[in-house]
């Protein structure tokens, strides 16, 4: 039997206002009610790209590119048509994040574009990988299998082997590219040789002919590949090389965050705001009876650490006092279930080499000693996880931080995924840690030294991040000016630049913790110290807005009119 649709809606209907109605349960208000015209556009949007990047899924392929860039400019074209004027609130500031977003996308197909072209020299070899594996994926034309020459096919592979081995001869006899250079080269043949093992795997010996005559070229080349990676990868003597993107770059991400500001003027502020810092740790030094030399109370603090052991008991009485304080003093609301559903797990030893303090959403990871690292890694870990930098970096993590940022995000607009932002994430997050030392959280000179560390921290990041990709400073000096400016165990030190210049974090990512802090301290100052709006009615919803760059959210909650040629102008950082 066959149930009527409209009786499935109606059923459908009742339950839910039943349950809405049940004590205890959900209430009207937890629930997302938001609604925007552009919303089908951005989900259509979403489930469309998830299936271009999966057919187009060679990053550095130019078809890939090409396909991405035709793509945007179909979505640029659909939104051109929608009234902007006949919008609500919610679908103005979505059409504002989309434009937004597919300006970017394009732009950063346009740099990738040239990066590649940086290194193209140094693989001559690649285009023809990639044809074969897109051919493959497309099934026709010469990639059928009905229609494969594999006689050609084997002298086709056989000349890409020489062309890798001829690519190796002139990189061991001639100039050698900047380390950096190389990484890229080097990590690009990984991944290309992964692609050709790829291709290979699909007809070895399912097509009979196919592996007769390919399996021994196909080895040959791929031995050549794997020896070429070698000799171009810089050696791994602990170094960290990263790769500079170029003010370019840094110029594209920062109009994407709404940041208006240059790159240059960021540092320039950073600096007044570590000056701050060091200042405030001579005050907290002089009250532990060390007079002006902070660096002595940072090590004293650094020493009060727990026991082997008990360091989950820490982190769970930590997480427990950072919900009564923001629960009882009704700075935001913390569902039920957002309380019960974290727990915590340990990061490995392999991992904290990366990640030397905690790491959370919708979980806490813990960074501290196992019984496998030397005794230099023990100490380090111990004492930079020590009582009180672990006192911010739990709240920071969990709740009010990450976690329930996570399990909001979820909930509320959750369709405005694709702008999902780190001025809005580790903004917020580090928001919190001002607004807390605002509030008076820090209770003794020890915790207030464990709060400004992790601001110098924030400060120092924007510093060494932002010189870097402007090639102004080494990833070796930015090691030295966090040991020096800081006080980072050098081990942690190397560990968080090596983090920070590895390559799955966007070149202005460390600078988001405290330019979006700074952000969402403005517009507190704005809408709650004015008396516009209550702690809780702000900070609650700064979180239905979900993450999307924090100028727009301020345009949200002041109910600001804003127009279809709308561009960033909030100076928040004076």
């Amino acid at each position: 039997m066959i149930t009527p649709k409209w009786y499935t809606s109606s059923m459908r209907c009742i339950a839910a206002l039943a349950l809405l109605l049940t004590p205890g349960l959900i209430l009207a208000a937890d629930l997302d009610t938001s609604s925007s015209e552009v919303r089908p556009l951005l989900e259509r949007f979403s489930a469309d790209l998830n299936s271009i990047n999966r057919v187009y899924a060679i990053p550095s392929s130019e078809t890939r590119r090409a396909r991405l860039d035709h793509f945007y400019g179909e979505q640029q074209a659909a939104l051109s048509k929608i009234d902007f004027d006949l919008l609500n609130s919610d679908g103005r500031i979505d059409y504002l994040l989309f434009r937004n977003l597919l300006d970017y996308e394009r732009k950063q197909l346009a740099i990738a574009a040239l990066r590649q072209r940086e290194i193209e020299p140094l693989l001559p070899f690649a285009k023809t990988i990639i044809e074969l594996e897109e051919t493959r994926k497309r099934m026709e034309g010469a990639g059928a299998t009905a229609n494969l020459d594999h006689a050609k096919l084997a002298t086709r592979v056989a000349a890409l082997e020489k062309a890798v081995q001829d690519a190796r001869k002139r990189y061991e006899t001639g100039a050698k590219p900047k380390p950096a250079l190389a990484q890229r080269v080097a990590s690009e043949t990984a991944e290309l040789r992964k692609t050709f093992k790829d291709w290979f795997a699909f007809y070895d010996t399912y097509d009979p002919q196919f592996t007769w005559w390919i399996a021994d070229p196909f080895k040959k080349a791929n031995e050549a590949l794997e020896a070429y990676e070698k000799t171009i990868k810089p050696d791994d003597d602990g170094l960290i090389t990263g790769d500079p993107a170029g003010r370019d770059a840094l110029m594209n991400e920062l109009a994407y965050n709404m940041i208006p500001y240059t790159p240059e003027q960021l540092i320039e502020r950073a600096r007044k705001e570590l000056a701050w810092c060091e200042q405030e740790m001579m005050k907290a030094s002089r009250e532990m009876g060390l007079g002006d030399d902070w660096h002595a109370a940072l090590e004293k603090v650094k020493n009060d650490y727990v026991a082997p052991g008990e360091q989950p008991e820490l982190v769970r009485k930590l997480a427990v006092e950072a919900i009564e304080y923001v629960t009882s003093r009704n700075l935001v609301t913390v569902p039920a279930l957002a309380r019960e559903d974290w727990w915590e797990e340990m990061l490995s030893p392999e991992r904290q080499k990366l990640a030397p303090f905690f790491l959370g959403g919708d979980l806490i990871l813990v960074a501290f000693p196992t019984n496998t690292m030397t005794q230099e890694e023990k100490l380090n870990s111990l004492r930079g996880n020590n009582v009180h930098f672990a006192r911010s970096t739990v709240f920071h993590e969990l709740i009010p931080g990450h976690h329930l940022q996570f399990f909001m995000s979820e909930r509320f607009r959750k369709y405005r995924e694709p702008f999902q932002t780190p001025f809005w994430s580790e903004g917020n997050a580090f928001y919190w840690e001002l607004l807390l030392w605002d509030l008076g959280f820090p209770k003794t000179p020890e915790d207030r030294i464990g709060m400004l560390f992790w601001h110098m921290h924030r400060a120092a990041r924007i510093i060494f991040s932002l010189s870097f990709h402007l090639e102004q400073m080494t990833a070796p000096q930015a090691v030295d000016f966090l040991v020096e400016r800081v006080g980072f165990e050098r081990q942690n030190a190397r560990a968080e630049v090596r983090r920070s210049f590895e390559g799955s974090y966007s070149p202005i990512y460390q600078s988001a913790y405290m330019l979006g802090a700074l952000q969402f301290r403005a517009l507190h100052k704005e809408l709650v110290e004015s008396g516009k709006m209550s702690d809780q009615e702000f900070h609650d919803a700064i979180l239905e807005q979900n993450s999307i760059p924090v100028e727009l959210i301020r345009a949200a909650l002041s109910r600001q009119a804003v127009t279809r040629d709308f561009k960033s102008s909030w100076r928040f950082w004076e």
